[in-house]
């Protein structure tokens, strides 16, 4: 299964202050554990919300939004994609991760949707129906 690894945004984060040069290495050393043992599919550190844009859909209507946005604690500051056997060896694995902010932090992991999980909806004719029923 994959999960993404959501790491939420601080106060500092939303500020643009860097890491320190200590939690660049100790996260380099994660990382490093994390592709050796084939877990890492990919991840990054976001810029602050400020930088960013929102796209707001309603029907047919397109409403752009600039950054930065409320709630610092619903905004993701970075993320991985892990390939784990479960929920269990993701939450493993997150507990020896350094804490990714100064200070108290909170990362929230969710498993992806796979092909698999869209199989019987892919596989329905316009009608509701299955494919040749």
């Amino acid at each position: 299964m994959r999960v993404m690894v959501l790491i939420k945004a601080t106060e500092n984060s939303e500020a643009g202050e860097m890491p320190s040069a200590e939690l660049i290495q100790a996260m380099g050393q994660f990382n490093a554990e994390l592709i050796k043992a084939g877990i890492m599919v990919s991840g990054d550190g976001l810029k602050p919300s400020s930088l960013g844009k929102r796209v707001v859909f309603d029907g047919e209507d397109r409403t752009v939004i600039d950054g930065p946005f409320a709630e610092t604690g619903e905004l993701v500051a970075g993320y991985w994609v892990w390939k784990v056997k479960d929920m269990n060896e993701a939450v493993a694995w997150l507990k020896r991760a350094p804490n990714p902010m100064p200070g108290p932090s909170e990362v929230e992991l969710r498993p992806l949707y796979e092909m698999s999980d869209f199989a019987e909806a892919m596989f329905r004719d316009w009608d509701g129906q299955k494919d040749g029923a």
